[in-house]
């Protein structure tokens, strides 16, 4: 899928960033591990602490306090200003928790929260994944994949 959002891309003249919390980079990583990604890559940031939340990508305070790390809101900021700090097309978010612990009740272990941001708008969507620590992470960055290209060949 990497290959043929690479190709969209090109064909498109579109560039994306990520920005990225419970993968840890893995999406990026996918990314660019399609040769010639540097013509649509243009940076990612990994955002595990709120304050990188915050003071890099510029997701508000008030966001992170009132809805937390993993929310619709704060995915959908982390989309809009990665897209923007990195002056991109297109900017996706992943935030979520992928355990084993820090879940709750509200939010347990599992939830993603993956978010896109383009000229027409944003995309974000809830996932409640299973697994491994590893599995969770992977099954975020094959649903971002996916969100994207979905993305990419729906809207634009």
């Amino acid at each position: 899928m990497e290959k043929e959002i690479g190709k969209l891309l090109i064909e498109k003249k579109l560039t994306i960033a990520c920005a990225e919390s419970c993968t840890g980079g893995l999406l990026t990583s996918k990314l660019t591990d399609v040769a010639g990604s540097s013509a649509y890559v243009e940076g990612a940031v990994v955002s595990y602490s709120n304050e990188i939340k915050n003071k890099i990508l510029h997701v508000k305070e008030e966001t992170l306090k009132n809805f937390g790390a993993v929310s619709e809101q704060t995915a959908r900021e982390m989309a809009v200003n990665v897209r923007q700090l990195m002056n991109t097309n297109i900017g996706v978010s992943i935030t979520g928790i992928a355990g084993p612990g820090g879940g709750t009740a509200e939010k347990p272990v599992g939830t993603v929260y993956i978010g896109v941001s383009g000229s027409n708008g944003e995309k974000i969507q809830l996932f409640q994944f299973s697994g491994t620590r590893t599995e969770i992470k992977e099954k975020s960055a094959e649903s971002a994949l996916k969100m994207i290209k979905d993305y990419l060949t729906i809207k634009n």
